[in-house]
């Protein structure tokens, strides 16, 4: 924590240690040793590892390790669960309270498991969205949106003339959809972003022949200073989802840094978007095709507002204590 590419559960992490610590609160991290954070760390393995996030002898370990510090602690109140699956299966076993974050999808996979272990933990959303696609039954507590420190993220009234694309790339993240609306546009796309093992294929089918270096530029898997760089002066920002992403941390990005999104209709979107004033959503690339030659009716400031206003670290904090509290009461 941080994670030194892609990895946005990794963030609101982060973010979320730096908000608790700040408020007082004695707090303990379980990640790799190479993580940097105001709570006292802890660790098994001392180097982060991407390629191993799900493995599960690598996940078990981890769990593993957490739960025995914790047991032999004695002394926590809570535990705040972000990684998956391990400490919910088996929370039946464990003493004290569990507060799990959902932070992905409810697949086929994933749908099984919590309705499961509906009632086993408390739940939290990390959209209303993600938690209409939930087994019924499941122990909510409250959603909690993900959060951006607003303060160190950089904000640009003054655009280049480029489009972006970032994150993962993926089918399900639309990056082909991305070119498509540049290249009907006429607008250069700056696309940006990990290429993982188990999706090279459709970087290399999809993506790899359309990168010109000059309309179409694959900028790579950059740097968190170059990240923000690239969202502060890109004069939009395409975000062509097409598949139910429960939240998308990319698009508070963009708006942080005062860069308006266009977004399809998909998942959380219409929850985290405000259409018409922090940019457009849209249901088909032709309205995203539109969508970009209306970029300069929205405000910047209007977009760096509703970061403030709605996904501030203060206020996902404070959301967190409100459920702790809620937890241990």
């Amino acid at each position: 924590m941080p994670p030194e590419g892609y990895g946005g559960t990794e963030w609101v992490v982060k973010h979320l240690c730096d908000g608790l610590t700040a408020k007082g609160h004695d707090v303990t991290l379980f990640a790799t040793g190479d993580s940097h954070t105001p709570a006292k760390l802890r660790s098994i393995f001392p180097h982060e590892m991407p390629t191993r996030i799900g493995q599960t002898p690598y996940d078990a370990r981890h769990v593993g390790f957490a739960l025995g510090e914790i047991d032999d602690a004695g002394d926590f109140d809570l535990i705040h669960d972000h990684s998956g699956f391990l400490v919910v299966a088996f929370s039946r076993y464990i003493a004290k309270p569990i507060l799990h974050t959902c932070h992905g999808s409810f697949d086929e996979i994933a749908y099984g498991f919590y309705e499961q272990f509906a009632d086993a933990v408390s739940y939290v959303s990390i959209s209303d969205y993600q938690r209409s696609l939930a087994p019924p039954g499941m122990n909510w507590s409250g959603t909690a949106y993900n959060a951006l420190p607003i303060d160190g993220w950089p904000f640009s009234t003054d655009k280049d003339d480029y489009l972006l694309a970032f994150g993962r790339i993926c089918e399900d993240k639309g990056f082909h959809v991305a070119i498509e609306v540049a290249k009907r546009t006429g607008n250069k796309l700056v696309i940006a972003g990990v290429v993982q093992d188990w999706y090279r294929d459709y970087f290399e089918a999809r993506i790899a022949p359309q990168i010109d270096g000059e309309q179409i530029v694959y900028a790579g898997a950059v740097s968190d200073e170059e990240k923000r760089t690239l969202f502060a002066r890109a004069k939009g920002f395409l975000f062509p989802i097409l598949w139910p992403e429960p939240f998308g941390l990319v698009m508070i990005e963009a708006m942080a840094a005062g860069t308006p999104v266009v977004a399809l209709r998909n998942g959380s979107v219409d929850e985290v978007m405000m259409d018409g004033r922090t940019g457009f959503v849209v249901d088909d690339v032709d309205q995203m095709v539109a969508a970009v030659g209306r970029l300069d009716e929205i405000d910047p400031h209007a977009c760096r507002r509703s970061v403030e206003e709605r996904f501030s670290v203060a206020r996902m904090t404070a959301t967190y204590e409100a459920l702790y509290a809620k937890l241990l009461s």
